[in-house]
């Protein structure tokens, strides 16, 4: 990022510090609130702007946290056991390594492809993976036969699967054997199984969304490190 493209002056500075790669705008509150920001010389307070010549000053805190979280969205292939691979099988971690020890948020099953994120970051667990937070997560899916009227009907306002009724979810007919469906819950194998319910067998699941957090281009077992706006928009989300 450099500045004569993307920044442009006078801006607040919790954006300063969102640009500048050190953290949330909602982090960055945080900091100022802590005193732990400095503009020549005087420490910061919520609301000030920074001028193109202005000296900003962080804290070793501010420095060590962005050193802290790294998130980073995944393409999983087909194979690839997301969480405790067994003997014989491969895990995330063995095909994909970093700096530092990361982690997968959520589960993909091995059969399926797709976004996996993955990250260090604990705080983001529960506020992700908890199904009352109720998060998007976005997949197109390939049948064994021709979608009917009848099987959109049904996807959209729930099937029963065992004792458990899922909730009613948006789902777009791509083609003949083909549909996205938008889930904001995470029952084992839920696709599939609802699939299962209604006579229909799944081919290809791939997991393209996890809420602002897209597939886009990447490629199997490609990644990209999510930041900047898009990683503002996705901490936002979490309420974080």
């Amino acid at each position: 990022m450099t500045e004569t493209t993307k920044i442009q002056y006078p801006l607040r500075i919790n954006r300063y510090l969102f640009l500048k790669g050190y953290c949330s705008r909602r982090k960055a509150d945080k900091f100022i609130e802590n005193k732990l920001v400095k503009i020549n010389g005087r420490i910061a307070v919520l609301g000030d702007k920074i001028k193109k010549d202005d000296k900003v000053e962080v804290a070793k805190e501010v420095k060590e946290e962005v050193k802290k979280y790294v998130y980073i969205a995944y393409y999983k292939p087909i194979g690839i056991v997301s969480h405790n691979p067994q003997k014989g099988e491969q895990g995330i971690e063995d095909i994909f390594k970093w700096k530092v020890p990361i982690y997968p948020l959520g589960r993909l099953d091995k059969a399926s492809e797709g976004l996996m994120l993955l990250s260090n970051d604990g705080r983001i667990v529960d506020k992700l993976l908890n199904p009352k937070n109720a998060h998007e997560k976005e997949y197109i899916v390939k049948v064994d036969k021709k979608i009917t009227g009848i099987f959109m009907k049904k996807m959209e306002g729930g099937v029963k699967i065992e004792r458990y009724k899922t909730k009613p979810t948006k789902i777009i007919k791509v083609n003949s054997y083909t549909f996205r469906i938008i889930l904001t819950e995470g029952k084992k194998h839920q696709i599939r199984r609802m699939c299962a319910a209604l006579g229909y067998q799944v081919q290809n699941l791939k997991r393209i969304r996890i809420e602002n957090i897209k597939l886009e281009n990447l490629k199997q077992r490609q990644h990209r490190i999510i930041k900047n706006n898009e990683l503002d928009v996705f901490l936002r989300l979490l309420n974080m």
